[in-house]
């Protein structure tokens, strides 16, 4: 069997988080990178991949999965070991939740073709977008940093990666690089702290992909 294809873009947040999930099993993938600023996505041959023209995509076992929701379940299915969902149906829910609080309500506000339409068609300006990003970030952040303090144990929940670190750690990266204040949110830093220090979430980290930029 050959080993899976992800179809990505360094800097995409949903990307990010397949990246992490298979770094964190231990599955070997290969990567295709699509530029999304020069509108790579919008290719025929990645459109007949992704109707959506959105990154991920993952090519495994003669499947064809996009949206990162699904892949990641898909995974988590596919390679049980190390799980990346609590033993128990309570705490799979509490993980589902918190992954759901920033792939639903936070990351899908702040990703490049909203930006790019706050700026085309409502003449957003560069503060005014910063401002939109820094507000919806620190919505979620603010909720998630209770959550954390509820179920959470050194990580999002318990002391164990989850499915919900997965999709933390590139919001974590997002806000840093648009400059959000994280000092409200010590639980949300010390995860972060705490999966940087860990090899499979290094070598995830946009900068070290092969379309990335230091």
């Amino acid at each position: 069997m050959s080993d899976p294809r992800l179809h990505g873009y360094w800097r995409s947040g949903a990307a990010y988080r397949v990246r992490l999930a298979l770094g964190l099993k231990g599955i070997t993938y290969r990567q295709v990178t699509h530029d999304l600023r020069k509108g790579a996505q919008d290719d025929p041959a990645y459109r007949r991949l992704a109707p959506q023209g959105l990154v991920p995509v993952l090519e495994a076992d003669g499947l064809t999965l996009t949206q990162s929701p699904a892949i990641l379940e898909w995974i988590e299915e596919r390679w049980p070991a190390p799980p990346l969902l609590p033993p128990d149906r309570d705490g799979r829910a509490a993980v589902r939740a918190m992954a759901a609080l920033i792939g639903c309500d936070v990351h899908p506000l702040n990703n490049l073709r909203v930006l790019q339409k706050l700026r085309s068609d409502f003449s957003a300006s560069e503060s005014q977008v910063n401002g939109w990003i820094a507000h919806w970030i620190s919505e979620g952040f603010s909720a998630l940093e209770v959550l954390v303090g509820r179920y959470g144990e050194g990580l999002c929940h318990g002391d164990r990666p989850s499915l919900a670190d997965c999709y933390l750690v590139p919001q974590l990266y997002s806000a840093e690089r648009f400059g959000v204040d994280l000092t409200p949110y010590p639980r949300l830093r010390a995860i972060g702290a705490r999966m940087a220090a860990l090899p499979a979430v290094q070598a995830a980290h946009p900068a070290r992909q092969p379309d990335g930029e230091g």
